[in-house]
Order: structure tokens, then C-alpha cells, then sequence
């Protein structure tokens, strides 16, 4: 499963809904490459977000589907608004990643972890100079209360130690899994949905 997951983040192997999210951390990667010396993660995070911008321009990758009055709600890291009665957008702006790529490789590891919660990057949008990713996904009803217990299992079932409060990792991949409250995961007919996820790549994992 490790070197499938590399291979994704590489870009060497598909995901559902994978392929503009590899598109623009290929485009992100290739300008790094071409010269770009940066310093702190602050500074890579504010030259990736003029890359995107660019990549937005060039590839009319803007989103302008967004109903402002639709809104739902709204966290400490995203806005949520919905799109019809099957899908909503979310407008993340990455603010819990140090680069943009992170957040790119957070959806990656969603969709392939938790295919029937797939975000799909749709563009990106730009609210008084703050940068947003615009991702669509299904629009997940609950019929009762998540039981942090049943995730807890499901997560252990999976590799996933539960390091502290709702906060996961996997030590033979390398992936930390954090933030899974009863909000983040909800539960429809006894199944567990993942909603919100918070991936993070550790150097164990291209080891």
C-alpha cells in the first residue's frame, strides 16, 4: 500500500478525482525546480499561492460557481456552502498545511482512503486577497450521533493508532490522520462517512 500511496503523490498512479490535483502539484513541483529558493515554510506557502494564481489564469481554472447565499457553515479552516441537495463546496484556504502542496496531498490521500467522500478539486477562489481551494463533495446526511468509539475501532482495524484525543497515526505508512470528531465523521445507516479529513505525509513515508 506504501509504494501505491507514493506512486499517487508522485503522480505516477491514479486516484478517483486525482488528476487536477496531480496536475497542479506537478506545476507547483516543476517551477521549485526551475530555481525558486525559499527559506521558511511561510514563504513557500505564499510563493505556491502566486503559482496557483498563475495556474488559475492560464488554465481558466478560477471558480465562479459559488452562491455566496447558499452558505451552510463554516470552521476554523473552510466554508462550506451548498450546491444542490446531492453536493456541497467547501472553500479551504489550507490553513492548517505549511504549503499548498500539503493541502494537495491531503486531498489525495482522502480520496483514496475514503473514495465515497471524494473531494473533487473544482478551482480556486479569492476572497479579500485570501487564497481558497473550492473542492465539491457529497453532501452527507446523518442519522444519528458518531460514536467516537466506532471510529476509534474502525481506525485501529486500519492501521491507525490513536495517538491522542481524535488524533491518528499509521507507523508502516507513515501518515498522520488528525481532527476525527463526531462533526468530521458522521454516521448514515451504521456506516462511518468521512467528511473533513487532516492527512499528513511524515518522512516515514518515503522512506
Amino acid at each position: 500500500m506504501k509504494n501505491e500511496l507514493q506512486n499517487i503523490i508522485s503522480g505516477k498512479s491514479q486516484v478517483r478525482y486525482g488528476d487536477v490535483i496531480q496536475k497542479i502539484s506537478r506545476y507547483l513541483e516543476r517551477s521549485k525546480r526551475a530555481g525558486i529558493e525559499i527559506e521558511s515554510s511561510k514563504q513557500i506557502k505564499s510563493e505556491e499561492a502566486t503559482l496557483i494564481r498563475e495556474y488559475c489564469d492560464l488554465n481558466n481554472f478560477w471558480d465562479t460557481k459559488i452562491d455566496i447565499k447558499a452558505f451552510i457553515s463554516s470552521g476554523a479552516e473552510q466554508k462550506v456552502y451548498l450546491h444542490d441537495e446531492y453536493q456541497v463546496f467547501k472553500l479551504n484556504d489550507g490553513i492548517y498545511y505549511e504549503t499548498w502542496t500539503d493541502y494537495l496531498n491531503n486531498l489525495l490521500l482522502n480520496n483514496f482512503f475514503f473514495p465515497d467522500t471524494a473531494y473533487q478539486l473544482v478551482g480556486f477562489y479569492e476572497i479579500d486577497n485570501i487564497l481558497y481551494a473550492v473542492v465539491e463533495q457529497e453532501f452527507i446526511k446523518s442519522d444519528e450521533a458518531t460514536e467516537l468509539e466506532n471510529v476509534k475501532n474502525f481506525m485501529d482495524n486500519n492501521g491507525f493508532i490513536n495517538k491522542k484525543n481524535n488524533d491518528y497515526f499509521n507507523p508502516e505508512l507513515g501518515i498522520i490522520l488528525e481532527d476525527l470528531h463526531d462533526e468530521n465523521v458522521l454516521t448514515f445507516e451504521k456506516n462511518l462517512y468521512f467528511i473533513d479529513t487532516v492527512f499528513y505525509l511524515t518522512p516515514e513515508f518515503y522512506e
